[in-house]
């Protein structure tokens, strides 16, 4: 298979097997959805999910947050780790968006990456799902398939998202990225993962990821 049709091949397994694609992280608007996509750094979509109606009943927009000390902000999001840089971060962006934005969450990626907090991915995840521009945020599920597949080197994850939005359409990368993070999840994940089950990498995956993948079977 050349490059185009494997790309070809991948957009459309994906889009048979999620027509409709369920966004991770709960949320009813552009801030709720901040929020949660800051808290899910190193911690799950499920224990997000879990925590983030705790802490919305309490403040669910920038003025009642900043009502909040951090260490009562912290206390809520405890559970989700890393909770005394992510208690400070939702403090002082709720403080941010109110001095700089009404309270309003701008749509741009450089303003977004400017709040304490914040990184290239955050603001990705928030422009795509919150706004519809097209962002092809990369998170370990992405950077772990594009390599597995052949579409990126697997140096970092700057370099993932470079080679994703050169061989992608733009006009699909917010549900593409979206798609290959529920596929991760189900069909190629890190751990525990079955190439039996795993069609994409199975039809189009890189050679020596295969290969490895039949010596560790065998050595078992």
């Amino acid at each position: 298979m050349t490059k185009e049709e494997k790309v070809a091949f991948t957009i459309n397994t994906l889009k048979e097997l999620y027509p409709t694609i369920p966004v991770p992280l709960d949320h009813k608007d552009p801030y709720t959805l901040l929020i949660a996509v800051l808290m899910s750094a190193q911690s799950t979509d499920v224990r997000v999910n879990k925590i983030t109606p705790l802490l919305f009943k309490k403040a669910d927009n920038p003025y009642d947050m900043v009502k909040m000390t951090i260490d009562e902000i912290r206390e809520i999001i405890k559970p989700v780790g890393l909770s005394p840089m992510k208690a400070k971060g939702i403090h002082g962006l709720s403080h941010m968006l109110i001095d700089k934005y009404n309270g309003i969450v701008p749509q741009k990626m450089e303003l977004l990456e400017e709040f304490p907090a914040v990184g290239h991915k955050t603001a990705g995840v928030v422009v795509s799902q919150a706004f519809g521009i097209p962002a092809f945020p990369v998170d370990t599920h992405i950077h772990r398939l594009m390599y597995r597949w052949g579409f990126t080197n697997g140096k970092n994850v700057v370099q993932t998202e470079k080679d994703a939005k050169r061989l992608f359409p733009k006009e699909i990368w917010n549900d593409l990225h979206l798609q290959i993070i529920w596929y991760g999840r189900e069909y190629s994940p890190a751990r525990g993962w079955n190439l039996e089950n795993d069609v994409i990498t199975k039809t189009i995956g890189r050679k020596t990821v295969l290969d490895e993948y039949y010596k560790t079977k065998k050595s078992r």
